[in-house]
């Protein structure tokens, strides 16, 4: 289970890759990339369709971001998780936030277990949303039925 040092150390980062952004502006994973960009990250556009969003470079891999990362987040459906993690392995990554939220999310077991296998520290199954401080307060309802469901991070 993902503890709450490991939400904080992820987002401490200042360099991290989001995979799954999308031309479409309204696109939630585009709006965490915004979002994280707002807020000063060097964040990193990954989509394998996409050369350029909103200006800037975007990259088919987390492998082929030179310099590297130090972190990614994946917002992609989870059929693609396995293989982004083998990336994100090779790429020598170190913090993975495998998105989640209310709709099935990124996360799966056998991701989760090779980042641990491979010493990866992974955030699985929760919203950056949840975390970042003054974020909107629709993102509240979800913060408190983590916490009443005993899944918010310790």
């Amino acid at each position: 289970m993902t503890t709450k040092k490991q939400v904080d150390d992820f987002l401490a980062l200042k360099r991290i890759a989001v995979v799954g952004v999308s031309r479409d502006p309204k696109a939630f994973g585009t709006a965490l990339w915004q979002e994280f960009r707002q807020r000063r990250y060097d964040a990193i556009p990954v989509n394998k369709l996409a050369t350029e969003i909103d200006g800037q470079p975007c990259y088919a891999r987390v492998g082929d971001i030179k310099p590297g990362v130090d972190g990614v987040l994946i917002m992609t459906p989870s059929s693609q998780t396995d293989d982004i993690v083998r990336d994100c392995a090779e790429a020598g990554v170190k913090h993975v936030w495998m998105y989640g939220g209310m709709a099935p999310g990124a996360a799966t077991k056998t991701a989760v277990a090779f980042c641990e296998d491979k010493g990866i520290s992974v955030v699985a199954g929760l919203c950056p949303y949840m975390f970042l401080p003054g974020t909107p307060s629709f993102h509240a309802p979800h913060r408190v039925w983590k916490k009443l469901t005993g899944s918010y991070p310790k």
